[in-house]
């Protein structure tokens, strides 16, 4: 007789089509029932049409059969919504008040980073006017969904992404909107997106600290700050506007990133300070943080970025940044006392 850890085990491989992810990693499987070598399944319809609810009826029942004793195997749909269907451990900003400063970029390094320790992760573009992420990634393809909810598009490395960009019909158009409707749609995508099961969720801010930083602080379950930077005395005054108004909500400040720190004369290996002497110890410190890292202006970034291959980006400021980033969000992570975040409405 098959056990309930055979069964899941032999859905872990089945994708779901359009979205490439197990139902397992997308938390579709709601129960699972044995009796007799028959298997009753329930899964939640989370965002997939009647074509592809029918496909995974049909080849859930073709793995499950390889399995010894199984006679027959059966597959019930239910409606679910986001709310019971999301489990997100962890929820990290990434925040500036200054734009330009490379915080799309931090967000994007952020997620491979956490990718490559094999970490289950996804980005929230709150950016609503001047989304970057999907570029960066090379993804312009556009989620799937129903009534319910929608799917979040995948990136080759398997970070689960949703982003205005992907949802508009070209992704040159502007998006016109006054903040309340910016704000309605920050919220929809933590609401209304079939995340899954995620250890971590990165939201890339807009700059500023007006409606949509503050609604994704005051709506999500956010368990710490990433501040980004740039060594320029007029970008690390705004950036300390943030930090106060981070510090004000109440929210912790888990590091500092200093964008753009340098550049690294090929040949010479000579740094430049393009924009100045650093002033990242200064931003950290009003921060009570720690300076997670400098990164240097790098053309090798720039091209990947252009190309919508981040995910190859290696270097070794990226390495050190790498290794600060993921020991604060590993601590940030086991201080939730492994409760999982539910997205609430």
């Amino acid at each position: 007789m098959p056990t309930q850890e055979q069964v899941k085990d032999a859905l872990r491989y089945l994708l779901v089509p359009g979205v490439m992810r197990s139902i397992i990693a997308l938390n579709l499987l709601k129960e699972v029932e044995i009796i007799d070598g028959k298997v009753g399944l329930t899964l939640f319809s989370a965002g997939l049409g009647e074509g592809t609810q029918e496909w995974l009826k049909v080849n859930a029942q073709e793995a499950l059969e390889q399995l010894t004793e199984v006679t027959k195997v059966s597959t019930e749909f239910v409606e679910s919504t986001p709310k019971e269907f999301n489990k997100i451990d962890s929820v990290i900003a990434i925040m500036s008040g200054k734009g330009g400063v490379g915080k799309s970029l931090v967000t994007g390094l952020s997620a491979v980073a956490l990718a490559r320790l094999g970490k289950k992760v996804g980005i929230l573009d709150a950016d609503i006017t001047g989304p970057s992420i999907p570029k960066m990634f090379g993804i312009n393809t556009r989620p799937i969904g129903n009534a319910s909810g929608m799917l979040p598009t995948i990136s080759p490395m398997g970070i689960e992404i949703i982003s205005i960009n992907l949802l508009l019909e070209h992704e040159d158009d502007a998006v016109i909107w006054r903040g309340p409707l910016i704000s309605g749609a920050i919220k929809q995508f933590w609401e209304e997106v079939y995340w899954g099961q995620l250890d971590y969720l990165l939201v890339d801010l807009p700059p500023g600290t007006a409606d949509a930083p503050l609604t994704v602080m005051q709506t999500l379950p956010v368990n710490g700050v990433i501040i980004v930077s740039t060594p320029q005395d007029l970008a690390s005054m705004v950036v300390r506007k943030a930090v106060s108004m981070t510090q004000k909500i109440g929210k912790r400040i888990l590091g500092v990133v200093e964008n753009m720190s340098y550049l690294e004369v090929p040949d010479t290996g000579k740094r430049m300070e393009i924009f100045g002497k650093s002033r990242g110890k200064e931003v950290a410190d009003a921060a009570g943080a720690p300076l997670l890292a400098q990164l240097p202006i790098d053309p090798k970034l720039a091209a990947l970025c252009d190309a919508g291959e981040v995910e190859k980006y290696t270097s070794e400021a990226f390495d050190a940044f790498s290794e600060a980033f993921t020991e604060i969000a590993l601590k940030s992570h086991r201080s939730k006392d492994g409760e999982s975040v539910k997205t609430t409405s």
